[in-house]
């Protein structure tokens, strides 16, 4: 293969690889595992001959999409084992805020939990529509189904998100939440957090079984207040918090004796939070660990 050949492929597939990461990162929830996708369509792109292909970036997105499918389908019985909450891996968004896509789309935590419980072509023909804006022509070509069915597959997937969402409130208002929770948390202000939070707030920690964190989701406006304060004095002991964009939306991330432990943020509505959510799988925290660093 010629030198030049094999630069017009590397030149294509840099063009197009945030984009691929986004469609393969939102349909995974992993960073780590979006990386191992990427990684396998650019193998496949070696690969093939390029002579042939039409549509570098089609063909490309494509080849991604069916790799994340197959992922998914194996990703799902790894879940089912999986100890305490699940949540998707965070990843930066400081320096690409929608990260490959046209809109942040499916890319908040609350989101990427919710299409957990969609098929693998709903979630496909959701994220390929709503978040990168392709038309349905394309989505079909893509996972191979008919036009009608693609927009079946879309109109279903907004249905089951359409009935678990809130009004989403302003990125500023959900600093000024985070900030306030965080610091009423510190100090183990029950009061305090009573306040900030909706009476069916629920808190969802994700240890993996690696590190420790409840196992199961602890919810209501008293419980949630009392179980943040109950760990209060040891928990919050030397750490340092450095504010950070995370899925597109305010979090904190949270270290400790010059290593991030977790990253914390919080979905509300209404000026009240609905979830606070700390990652603290420390194989999911890699994405955000190195800008921390």
């Amino acid at each position: 293969m010629h030198e030049d050949t094999m630069d017009d492929a590397i030149a294509v597939f840099g063009a197009v690889r945030g984009l691929l990461f986004g469609i393969a990162y939102r349909m995974l929830g992993s960073a780590s595992d979006a990386e191992d996708i990427v990684q396998e369509a650019w193998l496949r792109w070696q690969g093939t001959d390029r002579s042939v292909v039409e549509d570098p970036p089609a063909f490309l997105a494509t080849t991604t999409t069916r790799l994340a499918i197959n992922t998914l389908q194996s990703a799902r019985v790894r879940r089912e084992t999986y100890v305490g909450p699940w949540l998707p891996e965070p990843v930066d968004t400081s320096a690409d805020p929608t990260l490959g896509a046209e809109r942040a789309e499916a890319l908040g935590f609350a989101v990427l939990v919710m299409l957990e419980r969609l098929t693998p072509t709903e979630r496909a023909a959701y994220v390929l529509r709503e978040a990168f804006a392709y038309s349905y022509a394309q989505i079909c070509a893509i996972i191979q189904v008919s036009e009608v069915a693609a927009r079946q597959l879309v109109s279903r997937a907004r249905k089951h998100l359409a009935g678990e969402r809130r009004r989403d409130v302003t990125a500023a208002e959900q600093r000024r939440l985070l900030t306030a929770f965080v610091s009423a948390a510190r100090t183990g202000d029950l009061d305090g957090l009573e306040r900030l939070f909706a009476e069916d707030v629920v808190s969802y920690s994700d240890g993996g079984g690696v590190v420790r964190a409840s196992k199961f989701p602890v919810r209501g406006r008293e419980t949630v207040a009392k179980f943040v304060r109950a760990f209060h004095t040891h928990f919050w002991a030397g750490v340092e918090t450095l504010e950070a964009d995370v899925n597109g939306e305010p979090s904190v991330v949270l270290r400790k004796d010059g290593t991030t432990f977790a990253v914390l943020t919080v979905v509300a509505s209404a000026g009240a939070i609905d979830q606070v959510l700390w990652m603290m799988n420390p194989y999911k925290l890699s994405a955000v660990t190195s800008r921390a660093a």
